[in-house]
């Protein structure tokens, strides 16, 4: 379905806010920054910013919503004969590949990061977007395989394919951070998740594997 006009006009003024509290916090850190400021600096009102961010962090994680889904995704998408965790070891080394800007391989991510580490508030919304998106990755895997409420497996195994993504996310920081090249961490990450599948048992790598059509 196209997009309509009013819809287009939500979509852009939600974004033309967001970039500009991420100017913002950039420059002056994220504690520092108010909603008042913020909306004078989009040039509307502070209720209108509230109503297309609930609070304040949303502002600067605005993609959390795609966080929380993202590894589900990867698994709902996954292809005829391929299981739940090679699929996101797959759909990883094409991000990685390409040294997306997704997932931080991008010059100005420590910018980035700064402001993320200069904040508790911040730290704390981002460690419970990623505890959300275990769980929605738990969820999909007893969806996808018909799991009984009780089986432990589908936790089990979202442990493992949830370690692997926060192993990869934690690497490309600590390296992105101390002002590598996102060309050269690309080619080292490639490696780590190579030796990360060889850490993952059979039992991991076969589970949910998607019947052929």
């Amino acid at each position: 379905m196209a997009e309509g006009l009013r819809e287009r006009k939500k979509r852009q003024t939600r974004q033309y806010i967001s970039d500009m509290a991420t100017g913002l916090f950039l420059e002056r850190g994220f504690d520092a920054v108010t909603i008042a400021e913020i909306a004078e600096a989009s040039d509307v009102s502070v209720n209108t910013v509230y109503n297309y961010f609930p609070a304040k962090e949303d502002l600067f994680l605005d993609r959390g919503k795609a966080l929380v889904d993202r590894l589900s995704r990867f698994v709902r998408a996954r292809r005829a004969g391929e299981s739940a965790a090679v699929a996101v070891l797959r759909e990883l080394r094409e991000e990685v590949e390409s040294v997306s800007p997704q997932i931080g391989l991008a010059e100005g991510f420590d910018r980035f990061m700064k402001v993320v580490n200069g904040s508790a508030a911040l730290q704390a919304r981002l460690s419970s977007l990623q505890r959300e998106q275990y769980d929605e990755l738990v969820a999909t895997l007893r969806r996808e395989t018909g799991a009984a409420d009780d089986d432990p497996m589908p936790g089990l195994m979202a442990g493992q394919i949830d370690w692997v993504h926060q192993t990869l996310m934690a690497a490309i920081v600590r390296e992105m951070t101390a002002g590598r090249e996102p060309a050269v961490v690309s080619r080292e990450m490639l490696v780590l998740l190579d030796e990360m599948e060889d850490l993952l048992s059979e039992k991991v790598l076969n589970y949910a594997v998607r019947a052929a059509e």
